[in-house]
């Protein structure tokens, strides 16, 4: 649908006359607009969705967040196949205290469980497919389901596309045998995650709290959203730290982190292709020198 058919919906729908929109940089998923109203409020646009069902289920995602009341994201104020509108959040500086109160409140939202893995419908991370429904023993055994539902549907679908060589193909087989032993001692009950938790999808916002968007949300282990938030680099020691004191990971995280690294890498092999596969393949082989 045109933009302007999109406007008109949301008119109609909202009840407001849009009176002006910018185009806003974002990721390659959707296109991104600020939108203005008659009543001078501004709203977050995004269009020309990868799939029909992916606003939707960024919407359940971002509503399953603002249930547990521990971190700002941004409200849904209209989801349908072709437009997400959000609350818009305007950017504010960072105070010292950013990070700590970004390690806190991320630690408590890992207190939100649930008695399963996984979530009560698929998603996406990225543009990719991301399965939640988890069968036999997937929804109660951490293991099975990252293996699985994470590592084993991303390393297929890399295969799938022509990314697999030796290297990799030999390494993730030995992995397999090893992945008990890797994870073992780490068992916890499901936390809620944001699943795509990296320095692009939060802000700060003007009364320098953190708010995060874009999730790829399911029940799993902490570990693994805070792995992610070392893909590129990392978030400030302050956030690790306050994240620590107010809910202390298993002994051997750090171990594990890597094993956690490895979903994200190949996810972003199968999404931008082969300048990932070196990484990729360091992160299977650091378990099994």
């Amino acid at each position: 649908m045109r933009i302007e058919g999109v406007f008109s919906k949301i008119e109609d729908l909202i009840g407001q006359k849009i009176t002006g929109f910018k185009s806003i940089s974002g990721g390659s998923i959707a296109t991104s607009n600020q939108i203005r109203f008659e009543d001078g409020k501004y709203a977050f646009l995004k269009t020309n969705p990868y799939d029909d069902t992916m606003f939707f289920k960024e919407a359940n995602g971002l509503k399953e967040i603002h249930k547990t009341e521990c971190i700002r994201a941004p409200k849904v104020l209209l989801v349908d196949s072709d437009l997400l509108l959000l609350e818009f959040i305007e950017e504010g500086r960072k105070d010292k205290d950013f990070f700590s109160r970004f390690g806190f409140q991320m630690a408590n939202l890992h207190r939100k469980t649930s008695s399963k893995f996984g979530f009560k419908e698929n998603n996406f991370i990225g543009a990719t497919p991301q399965t939640n429904i988890a069968i036999k023993t997937e929804a109660t055994n951490w293991c099975d389901f990252y293996y699985n539902k994470r590592l084993l549907y991303q390393y297929e679908l890399a295969e799938s596309n022509g990314l697999v060589g030796n290297e990799l193909k030999n390494g993730f087989l030995i992995l397999e045998s090893r992945i008990e032993e890797i994870l073992e001692g780490s068992e916890e009950k499901p936390s809620l995650l944001h699943g795509d938790l990296w320095s692009g999808n939060f802000l700060c916002d003007q009364q320098s709290n953190p708010c995060i968007m874009d999730p790829a949300v399911y029940y799993g282990h902490r570990e693994a959203d805070l792995a992610m938030t070392k893909l590129f680099g990392g978030f400030p020691d302050e956030f690790y730290r306050a994240y620590q004191k107010e809910n202390p990971l298993p002994q051997g995280f750090d171990y594990r982190e890597n094993i956690y690294l490895l979903y994200h890498v190949l996810n972003h092999l199968n999404l931008f292709g082969n300048s990932y596969y070196g990484q990729a393949v360091r992160l299977v082989w650091s378990y099994l020198h």
